[in-house]
């Protein structure tokens, strides 16, 4: 068996086990990983603008979209697959991402992140003043419905688990499989001298457009499953905070691996609650020493430690 196919088999085992011990986790265990994995889908995303050399800090304008499909979805048509929410969740995100992309692939570095934090924010402006969009209050999701459970029952919560860990399961999949791919295996070239990969006949703006629509899509993706999750959509989704805190867990996770973005999510939403319970007063304080620590002893991310581990093991 190559390493290759056994990265996969094992990553498939892993979602396989985390979804086999759900119903003997705690409820407050199953709600916390049901979003850090939702989340962690943005952080894929994000991954794979990382690896080019952006920096996006307007990540929750697909996440939010993909959130208020969702929410609009359930509130004025009668559809009810869930799948299908999600999917179209997806859709509008990767329609906003193609649309913006336009603009955004044309620029790099510092000018990339504002104005994709810029989107984000004009996102953010519209929701608050527009009363058919739910204003400052959001909207509601009635997350039972989709999926056929009671509100409040532990069913739906279980549901919404497994449900978000199977676009998990494909989402790394079709993630990995992409960095394999042509377009893909460009991510390191582009960052490191995209001039030189123009030489060779490939437009580098089509290549970043391209790697736009796809973290879009996956940030839409997010977006819908945390709605669901949640069950309540607000405009906080589409702050400046909340691209914040997936750049933080991305820094935190790392490039190297699509696993680590699980990871670092996991550990993220960990860290958080257990700072909230502990230190309500000085959460933040601690997420920002968190931060500071991994920049200093792991600059690549919790990633890199997989990596460290292969080292050791094919070292003669």
């Amino acid at each position: 068996m190559t390493m290759r196919a056994g990265s996969t088999l094992f990553g498939a085992l892993a979602f396989v086990a985390i979804a086999a011990v759900a119903p003997w986790l705690p409820p407050w265990l199953v709600s916390l990983a049901t979003i850090a994995f939702a989340n962690a889908l943005v952080v894929l995303g994000l991954i794979i603008l990382w690896r080019t050399g952006l920096v996006p800090f307007g990540q929750a304008l697909f996440y939010a979209v993909g959130a208020y499909a969702v929410a609009l979805i359930g509130r004025y048509t009668p559809i009810r697959d869930v799948f299908v929410v999600v999917l179209a969740g997806a859709v509008c995100a990767g329609v906003v991402a193609y649309i913006v992309g336009f603009l955004l692939a044309r620029y790099r570095e510092i000018f990339f992140a504002m104005l994709s934090l810029a989107m984000s924010m004009i996102l953010y402006g519209i929701l608050v003043k527009t009363e058919t969009l739910g204003s400052t209050d959001g909207f509601h999701v009635e997350a039972g419905t989709f999926l056929g459970y009671r509100p409040d029952g532990q069913g739906r919560n279980l549901a919404i688990y497994w449900l978000v860990l199977g676009f998990c399961a494909v989402a790394a999949w079709v993630v990995a499989r992409y960095f394999r791919s042509v377009a893909g295996s460009l991510c390191n070239p582009i960052r490191d001298n995209e001039i030189r990969v123009e030489f060779l006949g490939i437009s580098v703006d089509r290549l970043i457009h391209l790697k736009l629509v796809v973290s879009g899509v996956l940030a839409g993706i997010g977006g819908a499953l945390a709605a669901l999750a949640v069950q309540h959509v607000d405009p906080a989704m589409a702050y400046w905070t909340t691209s914040g805190g997936f750049v933080f867990v991305t820094i935190l996770a790392g490039a190297g691996s699509v696993a680590a973005a699980f990871v670092g999510s996991l550990v993220f939403e960990l860290v958080r609650s257990v700072a909230v319970t502990l230190v309500p007063g000085e959460w933040q304080m601690i997420l920002g020493t968190v931060l500071l620590l991994t920049i200093l002893f792991l600059p690549e991310g919790l990633g890199s430690l997989v990596s460290r581990f292969r080292r050791k093991g094919t070292a003669p």
